[in-house]
């Protein structure tokens, strides 16, 4: 079975682009529909794609706030509606997802994925749940920080599979928090604030520990 994927927003009515049976590209959300347009915001640290603005007839007119109506807007203008995802538009129009902005991590002036830190740490562990947040460092700028439910979780096995698969050792989780369970949503998907502050609670109670002893 071919699954032709789709993208979009409740702000845009809500299909922003979607593959085609004539028009298919695996991996990719598809194309803009007929009527959009789109631009590019250029985000530091991030050589290939950045923030997805996007402007059309299905685009809402606005959030209600306080019995006004705002328009969405970005530098460009009023109409214009800041998708908040990082993507790649390839020369053909296909829109390749990399992930939310506020799912990016900067590390040693890089920009680095959550998802795609996720991602590598599932291949390591499957079948685990595995949550991956960047909270601030004073020698990088911030570190990766794994939770998971797995209890026999260890960095080695992380910078073995890392060099295996000729990942960046920048992109290696520094430490990894164990859980009972991670939290998750009615999806099934993980709640990231609630693990967020699951891992805060686990950072302060192992620092807690240390000042202890």
């Amino acid at each position: 079975m071919r699954l032709l994927e789709g993208y979009g927003a409740t702000e845009t009515g809500p299909v922003m682009a979607v593959n085609t049976p004539m028009q298919y590209r695996p991996g990719s959300v598809g194309r803009l529909l007929p009527g959009m347009e789109c631009y590019i915001e250029p985000v530091p640290g991030i050589n290939q794609g950045g923030r997805l603005c996007v402007r059309g007839p299905n685009v809402m007119l606005g959030y209600l706030r306080y019995g006004r109506i705002t328009p969405p807007a970005t530098e460009r203008g009023p109409g214009w509606y800041d998708t908040g995802d990082i993507v790649h538009i390839d020369d053909d129009g296909f829109i390749w997802i990399m992930g939310r902005a506020k799912r990016f991590a900067k590390i040693a002036g890089e920009m680095v994925s959550l998802a795609a830190v996720e991602e590598f740490v599932q291949r390591t562990w499957p079948r685990k749940h595995h949550a991956v947040f960047s909270f601030a460092d004073a020698r990088k700028g911030e570190e990766l920080i794994v939770l998971t439910d797995y209890s026999d979780a260890r960095l080695h096995a992380l910078l073995e599979r890392a060099r295996a698969e000729g990942v960046s050792a920048i992109t290696v989780p520094k430490k990894i928090l164990i859980t009972r369970s991670i939290p998750l949503l009615g999806n099934g998907k993980v709640d990231y604030v609630a693990a967020r502050i699951l891992a805060q609670q686990i950072l302060a109670s192992e620092a807690e520990q240390t000042t202890e002893d």
